[in-house]
């Protein structure tokens, strides 16, 4: 018996072409296996061995007893050697390989990792890639094909991978994706398989097919509610929509324990808790046992109020704010209308409310919950700018310093400056917001104002004060209303037509303005569907000379009907009136104007509507090169009018376009004609923003007459109307 056991098998291997002779039996004698060197004598096998004990029972040698042979000293190239049999063996010269495998390792953190792919001359080493397609059966008879195209991982490499496989790991992925969308809707003995094959074969092309099969959807076998009794009773039951037989889908689930958790603190349990479901499967059935724990926690009135924080204002204001009253059964969407309340303020940086166990006995057996109001107050100081221009009204721009809370709880001071090109003024106005009751604000305000217009020049001071119920950005309401004061002392000059020339008056003025709205639009500003009703009526006396009473009023009416997604049609109708004074005996700024971006487009600011042809000053005629005309058109303004308008509001992503067409006309009379309307036509562009669209108007007159403008351009924030 050989001692290497290989070296035998070697010996097969090289014995097997050569021909041999063989007995009846098929055997091979052994006379015919031809004799082989062994590679390693025995006795020098045997003599390299180690001494070891004869004892077997004798304690193994220490390691340091062993006797290494010593090692045979370094022979130069082709130097001849001795074995120990006798026989010479010359070592054979080394290659290039043997010194490279003779050197040192190199160190783990100068290791090369670079793969030793040789590319083409010029490739690209990230164009290395296969190509595979995707294959899915078994999920779009349950509806899941859209949701696993969404997932997939096979999907999302867009038929692209490294190598095979990385298609064969996105398939596994993709295996158990399948089977959680398929267990999602009830399917729990769901099973998915994936095959990665080329094709077509030896192509390269790959293509990666996943087999889903649901197998037996399962169902509710029974349902239990684990809760302490409610009021009313059967509360839980009746806010979990589900039913036996019902599919046990996920979505279906989860959506009926949301509504319990949703539905409960609505009905006067702020506390509740919906628990881990259980659910029970039987694999013989295919239905399922469904348990679900509910903590209800007391049922609630509502108590009082505490805060807590850096206070913008107190308890007792949050009072003001709340949309319910104490003893009121809990619901957490007025608890919600009160945080957004708080937020609408404007004077947080950040405000939370939550719900507070007392123990103290309610009405009806409930138990009082106070609210906590937890509150940071933000900045109260905010500076602010708006800018606008109209043809006819010039550059206009108006900035403004407030701070929202000088006068605890919610008293603003307001400080503004308008500098235009036709106007300038300074102004003061304190305001105070949520003033005893929810959205009620109260408001007094003192300005000095200059404005040069074309219809009238005047130096006037007011003091007014109003009391009011108005819509914002974040709060649209419904109903709107005010109702106020104003005392004005205005100096302006006017046309005299029995002197025929401007002269210039002081008119003292007092009124009592009154406002009513309705609206159900959509949106402040930018509204898409819905209409709007206004009415203002100012019953006024002026002093001038001898005094006058006279009323003010204006009917306007707008409506916005949504054609196709991205566009809705417009419509505006105004009317206004002036009864019990006549026109000259008017202060020219209390009169009616119409003309400009928020009225009748195609005209320059005030400039529809009665005119006089007045020297121009700036009319030299000793000037041979003089251009300007020799008299003027300058509008008078009247006590009716009645305007129109039309348009229609294309938007595309953040732009739109707008075609508009609008109509009016300014009367001597107390009541409007209802002839002699002048048209305007434009286009217009808008940018939509966060907070409104941007507003940039171009329009022309129809029949132009002679001293109107050719092209008015308007631009604003919001919608013409």
């Amino acid at each position: 018996m050989s001692a290497f056991p290989y070296a035998a098998s070697a010996q097969q291997s090289v014995s097997a072409d050569v021909p041999q002779a063989t007995t009846s039996t098929g055997e091979t004698p052994d006379a015919a296996v031809p004799q082989v060197d062994p590679i390693v004598p025995e006795p020098e096998f045997d003599a390299a061995l180690p001494a070891l004990s004869d004892d077997p029972n004798a304690p193994l040698e220490p390691m340091a007893d062993f006797e290494t042979p010593a090692a045979p000293l370094p022979q130069q190239p082709g130097t001849p050697a001795t074995a120990q049999d006798g026989t010479v063996v010359v070592p054979a010269t080394p290659t290039a390989q043997d010194s490279e495998l003779a050197q040192p390792l190199v160190p783990l953190d100068q290791f090369d990792v670079t793969p030793a792919t040789e590319l083409a001359e010029g490739e690209d080493p990230d164009a290395i890639e296969i190509k595979y397609t995707t294959v899915v059966t078994g999920l779009e008879e349950l509806g899941l094909d859209g949701q696993f195209e969404a997932l997939s991982a096979l999907e999302e490499g867009d038929g692209e991978a490294d190598n095979a496989v990385m298609v064969s790991a996105r398939a596994r992925e993709d295996e158990q994706l399948a089977i959680r969308l398929m267990r999602s809707l009830g399917y729990y003995d769901a099973t998915a398989t994936s095959v990665v094959e080329q094709n077509p074969a030896n192509s390269g092309n790959l293509r990666a097919v996943i087999t889903a099969t649901p197998g037996e959807q399962y169902k509710l076998g029974s349902i239990m509610v684990k809760a302490e009794p409610t009021v009313p009773a059967g509360l839980i039951d009746r806010e979990l929509p589900l039913a036996v037989g019902d599919p046990i889908e996920a979505e279906r689930v989860q959506g009926a324990e949301a509504n319990v958790a949703l539905k409960l603190p609505q009905q006067g349990y702020p506390f509740a808790e919906v628990g881990q479901r259980d659910i029970l499967l039987d694999e013989t059935s295919f239905r399922g046992d469904y348990t679900l724990p509910v903590t209800t926690g007391p049922r609630a009135s509502f108590g009082g109020y505490t805060t807590e924080g850096d206070l913008a204002f107190d308890a007792e204001h949050v009072g003001v704010l709340a949309r319910f009253d104490r003893d009121e059964l809990y619901d957490n969407r007025k608890v919600d209308d009160l945080r957004e309340a708080l937020v609408a303020t404007g004077l947080f940086s950040t405000v939370s409310v939550e719900p507070k166990r007392t123990g103290q006995p309610g009405p009806d057996g409930t138990e009082y919950v106070d609210l906590l109001v937890r509150q940071d107050a933000g900045p109260p100081r905010t500076l602010a700018a708006e800018a606008g221009y109209g043809t006819g009204q010039g550059v206009r721009i108006e900035g403004t310093w407030t701070h929202r809370n000088l006068f605890p709880p919610e008293g603003a001071l307001i400080g503004n400056v308008i500098a235009g090109t036709q106007e300038q003024g300074l102004g003061v106005t304190f305001r105070r917001s949520n003033a005893g009751r929810r959205d009620r604000t109260v408001s007094l305000l003192a300005s000095a104002n200059r404005s040069d217009y074309e219809a009238f020049e005047a130096f006037t001071g007011t003091v007014a004060g109003r009391i009011s119920y108005d819509s914002t950005p974040i709060w649209q309401k419904r109903f709107t209303y005010y109702y106020g004061f104003e005392l004005v002392g205005t100096n302006e000059d006017r046309f005299d037509f029995d002197l025929g020339e401007r002269v210039r008056d002081t008119y003292f003025i007092g009124a009592l303005p009154l406002f009513a709205g309705f609206d159900t639009s959509d949106d402040l500003l930018n509204p898409t569907k819905g209409f709007r009703l206004k009415l203002n009526l100012s019953p006024e006396t002026s002093i001038q000379g001898g005094a006058g009473f006279y009323a003010r009023t204006m009917v306007e009416a707008t409506g916005y009907f949504p054609i196709t997604d991205s566009i809705v049609l417009a419509g505006r109708a105004r009317a206004g009136s002036i009864a019990g004074i006549d026109r000259d005996d008017l202060a020219p700024s209390r009169r009616y104007y119409a003309g400009g971006g928020g009225s009748v487009r195609g005209f320059g600011f005030q400039e529809l509507g009665p005119r006089t042809e007045e020297p121009n000053p700036d009319f030299d005629p000793t000037d041979p090169e003089e251009e300007d005309a020799p008299t003027i058109f300058r509008p008078v303004g009247g006590r009716s009018l009645n305007e129109f308008a039309i348009e229609a509001r294309y938007r595309f992503g953040n732009f739109g376009i707008v075609p508009f067409l609008d109509a009016g006309q300014v009367y001597d009379s107390s009541l409007p004609k209802g002839k002699d309307l002048r048209f305007g036509a434009g286009i217009g562009g808008r940018f939509y923003t966060n907070f409104g669209p941007l507003r940039v108007d171009v329009a022309t007159p129809i029949n132009r007459q002679e001293g109107e403008s050719l092209i008015a351009l308007y631009i604003s924030i919001g919608q013409a109307f």
